[in-house]
């Protein structure tokens, strides 16, 4: 099914409104405006933000995509990002159909590693202190995986490659509104 082009005046009700800091306050507001969000129809959610808790966004993700999935017959879920959207914002706008995600005009996506700050303290006899780097390793390894599968739901159908992203992505990645059209990021700029 090829989605209807979506015009400006289609975003000056948006459904669910996000901005700020990608955490637990703005994952409870979401699940709030989601209740209440149209039960058919267009579903717009508006997002600025400098970034936050990624784990946040992939849950808020999990939630758009559950819509998404089970209820494609009575409701379209579209993304609109305004002004920045920052690592978890990014990671968040990911879960949106690629043809269901628009920025505004000058709009910055930024695409970057997840970071870890951890102090390693090995201290004890000699196969637990073994179970306790293992245990480190094993914690950056999911990690890594749980960004590169959202890396990978970012540039689905894009023409960018999980290599780009990859070189990139250490380096903090931002990508223009237009830009992002061009690369096939985002559906349309508005």
């Amino acid at each position: 099914m090829v989605a209807q082009e979506l015009q400006p005046g289609d975003f000056l009700d948006p459904a669910i409104i996000l901005s700020g800091p990608v955490d637990y306050d703005m994952y409870a507001s979401f699940r709030e405006q989601l209740r209440r969000a149209p039960d058919t129809g267009l579903v717009v959610t508006t997002l600025a933000t400098l970034g936050g808790d990624p784990e946040v966004a992939r849950v808020m993700g999990e939630d758009i995509r559950f819509h998404s999935d089970h209820e494609a017959e009575k409701r379209r879920f579209v993304f609109l990002g305004k002004a920045a959207i920052y690592s978890a914002g990014t990671t968040f706008m990911s879960f949106f159909a690629p043809e269901n995600r628009y920025l505004t005009r000058g709009t910055r996506l930024m695409v970057h590693e997840r970071k870890l700050s951890k102090q390693l303290s090995i201290d004890g006899p000699l196969t637990t202190c073994i179970a306790t780097v293992q245990a480190q390793l094993n914690e950056i390894e999911a990690s890594i995986a749980i960004q590169n599968e959202g890396f990978e739901n970012l540039i689905r159908g894009s023409r960018v490659t999980i290599d780009e992203v990859l070189e990139k992505a250490p380096n903090n990645w931002y990508i223009e509104a237009n830009e992002a059209l061009s690369l096939g990021l985002i559906h349309a700029v508005l």
